[in-house]
């Protein structure tokens, strides 16, 4: 269809530009012209502005230019062509504007062309107003408070919402009003948007859910438009539950001069209006979820509109033992599988996190030919994720695998001997990601706040691995880089944050987000950054120094692990404590 208009314009184009299409005339010199006055064959002479036509006895029509001003400037011409009996017409000025009428028609198809091509290209693409919001009917997978562990808390505060919904006189006998917004706040994959689901299972109030993507549109005033009509849909229920996944694509803090931010702010707008305005929708309880409430709008946050802020954070050592019991009903498991043990090895993950993990054991299980999940597997699994794929065709030399060895032997034995360290649990010179080898240890408890004497530890286990290089191997690699950059982190944060050093309980250094801030000119005089900058080398040399005693008074058992590691690639802790209780005395 396009190329068809095309090709009309360019034809409309070609005739109006160059005329009669079938009767184009040739151009003679001037001097023809006059040679054929003078033979007789001229039968009509047509005068133009610029030019001659001329008709000849034999009816073919030609074209000269006779020189500038030849015709005005020589009256006798004129009358010389009469006397020959020759018929002269003198062409009007408003035909050789022809060319501007044609340019007009011309301008006139290219826009139509324009037009057109725009008109079919956005054709069924003009966003529709409707609401995009889904109702959750029996098709919805089911849901339920049983489905959601780990975040007990969190299911507390959204049960009060559901029981609301379900006996509002109970509440209202006592002057209760029901919430008008809650709001999920918390890290991705900790269930925010599964215990919005789970609501939707319990409650026998109607559930519509939309993103808060789905009211953002280029075009102004159709996410507005959409808003209305989502409450609308919702009012026309005695009670009902709104969910808005993603909150913060629609409700970020009002400001900026583009035409989006006008959009996204006139969105934005309708909402406040409807959840708390003079006419407030009486029985809509709304529920959104967010991992970004810092960028939410002060106004969408205050009471009357969110009631309540609800965190859904990572769950502790128990909620993960919880979650995993929920997601392996659905795989078989060994017998005598101790998920504990895997909960206290996963410390920060979310559920999103531990629902992986087990779905990487049932596919590592597949993948061996087991019918089963045992404890081999997920540990597998959850080493898979913490530490990478094990890189088993990797090249590399004896030399680095020796230094390598020698390199998590350090940590290990340093770990092993110091008492305020974690339980060692594994040690691998098989590389995984972006390491050649790793020491993993694994906490007893989730820790909430950290000893003085517990960081200084952390150091000196990190320092092991240096130390190590440099009495056994006699050199020093660029594999310490990151034991190095995490040292002196915790250094830095001792000193400057959590006051543990002679400066005194002094913040010198303020983090930006969870970007630490390494500039010394906010608040820091020259004299105060040198003692912050002594304070930090001191404390990750004594981590070195403590590291470097270690190893030198157990030379032997540093040397058996690297062995042993040499040999079978990798330890658990309990061969680990075998071959230091064997060679060392631990250190009290």
């Amino acid at each position: 269809m396009f190329g068809a208009a095309a090709l009309v314009v360019l034809v409309l184009a070609i005739v109006l530009l160059r005329g009669s299409w079938f009767a184009t005339e040739r151009d003679i010199a001037f001097s023809d012209f006059l040679s054929a006055v003078e033979a007789g064959k001229v039968q009509q002479v047509a005068i133009g502005d610029q030019a001659l036509t001329v008709t000849l006895r034999g009816g073919r029509r030609v074209r000269t230019i006779p020189p500038t001003g030849y015709v005005s400037a020589s009256p006798a011409f004129v009358s010389d062509l009469v006397h020959r009996q020759i018929h002269v017409v003198v062409q009007p000025r408003s035909e050789a504007g022809a060319f501007s009428f044609g340019a007009m028609l011309l301008a006139l198809g290219f826009f139509a062309l324009v037009g057109f091509t725009i008109y079919r290209v956005t054709a069924g693409r003009i966003p529709s107003l409707e609401s995009r919001a889904r109702v959750a009917d029996g098709e919805t997978p089911a849901v339920t408070f049983a489905d959601v562990a780990g975040v007990d808390e969190a299911k507390d505060e959204v049960k009060e919402v559901v029981d609301f919904l379900r006996e509002p006189e109970k509440f209202a006998a006592i002057g209760g009003r029901m919430p008008k917004g809650v709001l999920l706040v918390g890290p991705p994959g900790t269930g925010k948007t599964l215990l919005a689901r789970s609501i939707a299972g319990e409650a026998s109030a109607p559930f519509l859910f939309a993103s808060g993507a789905d009211f953002v549109e280029m075009y102004a005033g159709v996410g507005a438009s959409r808003v209305r009509k989502l409450f609308r849909e919702a009012s026309k229920h005695k009670s009902c539950i709104l969910f808005i996944d993603e909150l913060d694509a629609v409700g970020r803090q009002r400001g900026g001069n583009s035409l989006s931010h006008e959009e996204r702010e006139q969105t934005l707008n309708q909402l406040l209006v409807e959840m708390d305005g003079f006419a407030a929708h009486q029985g809509v309880v709304v529920i959104a979820a967010t991992n970004r409430p810092d960028i939410l709008d002060p106004a969408l946050l205050r009471p009357g509109r969110f009631d309540r802020q609800v965190m859904v954070g990572c769950p502790d050592l128990k909620g993960r033992e919880a979650i995993l019991k929920v997601h392996t009903k659905k795989v078989p498991l060994a017998p005598g599988v101790d998920l504990r043990t895997i909960a206290r090895g996963t410390p920060g993950f979310s559920g999103a996190d531990l629902a992986n993990l087990v779905n990487e054991a049932a596919l590592l299980a597949a993948r061996h030919g087991s019918t089963v999940i045992d404890d081999r597997v997920l540990d597998e699994a959850r080493d898979k994720v913490l530490m990478g794929v094990e890189r088993r065709s990797m090249v590399i030399t004896e030399k680095e695998r020796v230094n390598c060895a020698y390199h998590e032997a350090g940590h290990a034995l340093v770990a092993s001997v110091l008492p305020n360290a974690d339980p060692l649990h594994k040690v691998t010179i098989i590389p995984r990601g972006r390491a050649l080898g790793v020491t993993m240890q694994l906490p007893e408890a989730d820790r909430h706040t950290h000893t003085k004497d517990f960081l200084e530890t952390q150091v000196a286990v990190l320092m092991g691995g240096r130390v190590a290089e440099e009495l056994f191997m006699g050199h020093m690699t660029s594999g310490a880089s990151n034991d190095i950059e995490r040292a002196t982190e915790i250094a830095q944060k001792m000193v400057c944050e959590y006051g543990m050093s002679p400066l005194g309980p002094l913040m010198f250094r303020k983090s930006a987000g969870n970007a630490w801030d390494g500039d010394r000119a906010a608040g820091l005089s020259e004299d105060t950054a040198r003692r912050v900058d002594d304070e930090v080398r001191t404390i990750v040399m004594r981590g070195y120094e403590t590291a470097r005693q270690i190893l030198q008074h157990h030379r032997p058992a540093m040397t058996a692990v690297a062995e042993q590691l040499l040999e079978v690639e990798s330890l658990d802790g309990g061969e680990l404590k075998a071959i230091v209780d064997r060679f060392a005395t631990r250190v009290n």
